[in-house]
């Protein structure tokens, strides 16, 4: 991962104008979690699977929550000396961590010395199905990032290479404030799309869709009623 790097988001073709886009933005961070939708596909090997975690939203915060009172959020060092804005923890039997040593998958947590917190089979089970859906069969996450984005944070262009092994693929799971997402190309300098989070939607990319580019705008001031003014994000990956 290359969180530190900035984010150079380019206009692509037939984008809204900047008074349509606020519009647009105004109207669907105020809007309340849509029912599930036809999937979106984004390319061959990344779609994304509208609403799919809406059913079991309250129950996965309310493990998130008994996440991070073993793991608590922290803000990462990059190895370049940079705090990211991202507050982030693990659960799993391998968790994600940087610092000026380097990127790298730990079992343990350098905050506590400890192994991470297991991952709830619910979290499991939701990746497993997600990742069928999307046309992944057999996945096994043995790491899940969770993410927590306050008002203004952004997670700038970077593709998730850290695993090593790319014939996973990597299952993303929006909760609370909508985020825009950026989709990139096989180059940072190539040109992103946007698109649009909500409560409940579930990224899904891997094939040759797995070394894409992406990142996350800075996030709007909003709220939801499950998480306030945050949004969490799950990401689950086969990293061991």
């Amino acid at each position: 991962m290359m969180l530190n790097e900035v984010v150079t988001a380019k206009a692509v073709a037939g984008s809204p104008s900047p008074k349509m886009t606020d519009a647009m933005t105004a109207s669907l961070f105020d809007d309340p979690p849509q029912p599930a939708r036809p999937p979106e596909v984004l390319e061959p090997g990344a779609l994304v699977l509208r609403g799919f975690a809406l059913a079991q939203a309250a129950d996965l915060l309310a493990a998130v929550q008994q996440i991070t009172a073993q793991a608590p959020f922290r803000h990462l060092v990059t190895p370049g000396g940079l705090t990211m804005s991202v507050a982030m923890t693990n659960c799993g039997a391998l968790g994600w961590v940087s610092d000026r040593s380097g990127y790298r998958y730990d079992p343990t947590d350098p905050q506590t010395g400890q192994p991470w917190p297991a991952m709830p089979p619910l979290f499991r089970q939701l990746a497993l199905d997600a990742s069928q859906a999307a046309g992944f069969a057999h996945f096994a996450p043995d790491a899940c990032l969770i993410n927590r984005y306050a008002p203004g944070t952004r997670l700038s262009l970077h593709q998730d290479r850290d695993e090593g092994n790319y014939a996973h693929p990597i299952v993303s799971v929006s909760l609370g404030v909508s985020a825009m997402f950026l989709w990139g190309g096989a180059q940072r300098a190539d040109k992103t799309r946007r698109i649009a989070l909500l409560h409940g939607d579930v990224l899904v990319w891997g094939g040759p869709a797995r070394l894409r580019f992406h990142g996350v705008q800075p996030l709007p001031e909003a709220h939801h009623p499950l998480t306030g003014a945050h949004r969490i994000n799950l990401t689950f990956r086969k990293a061991g």
